[in-house]
């Protein structure tokens, strides 16, 4: 998952709003989202590469998503999977908070990622860069490949999109937080960040929407939980850039 937009709280009808991408390589083999077989309580897509997942919510509300940090640089070998930690997170009973804290205990064994997990009534956001568990507070988000709301350009354009939907709008349709992700062009190099990965490379990874030889956006998810517990969750999957077909789960909080 490369691009996180959330509204939390702060709204007359929802609690929490998400309009998210994955980005990943084409060939990397993939399960579009369903409850999983394994724990039918459990809504997300699976990396059938390591198991794992990168965006997910359950039957009772538990939320988490997750994006690497990027840094070329970095060595690091024999890591654990980052999907696990998503996975673990939605399979457990533990508090958000506590479960970042048991997290900050073997930070190290993972390369950088940022994740947010909670519920729509409290949300938590810790990278293993920083390593400082945070809460959220109400408002507007985005999060990309280094920490939440560094003003990347399509961070900012991400947020700006959904705060305007939020405040124009008292019932959001998850075709107008899809409208949100789909800007594929890229922003001028006097805005691109210096990642480390090239001027080339960081203006192909610029736009919201990716589409390049190989690599780009592989799904998008619309989420939205209202006051009233009821959760509509809608993956829109592509291939090589092309849509392929929306899957669409709506349930209430048990």
């Amino acid at each position: 998952m490369c691009l996180i937009n959330f509204h939390f709280q702060d709204h007359p009808i929802y609690r929490l709003i998400v309009a998210a991408n994955r980005d990943e390589f084409y060939e990397r083999p993939t399960a579009p989202a369903h409850f999983w077989e394994d724990k039918p309580y459990l809504l997300a897509g699976k990396d059938l590469s390591q198991g794992g997942t990168w965006l997910g919510i359950t039957k009772k509300g538990r939320f988490a998503a997750l994006t690497n940090y990027r840094n070329p640089s970095e060595q690091k070998k024999n890591v654990r999977s980052r999907g696990e930690i998503v996975t673990n997170f939605l399979d457990s009973d533990l508090t958000a908070a506590e479960f970042l804290k048991s997290l900050q205990r073997k930070q190290a064994e993972y390369a950088g990622f940022n994740v947010i997990v909670g519920t729509s009534d409290e949300l938590f956001y810790y990278s293993n860069i920083e390593n400082e568990v945070k809460e959220i507070s109400p408002g507007t988000y985005g999060l990309c490949n280094h920490f939440i709301d560094t003003p990347w350009p399509k961070v900012v354009k991400g947020k700006a999109d959904l705060r305007g939907l939020v405040e124009q709008k008292r019932v959001i349709q998850s075709s107008e937080l899809f409208d949100i992700l789909q800007h594929a062009e890229p922003f001028p190099d006097e805005q691109l960040p210096d990642t480390g990965v090239g001027k080339q490379l960081e203006r192909i990874l610029s736009s919201l929407f990716i589409k390049s030889e190989g690599y780009g956006t592989r799904s998008s998810t619309a989420l939205l939980i209202d006051n009233e517990n009821n959760i509509t969750f809608v993956e829109r999957t592509y291939r090589d850039g092309e849509f392929v077909e929306d899957r669409t789960f709506s349930f209430s909080i048990q």
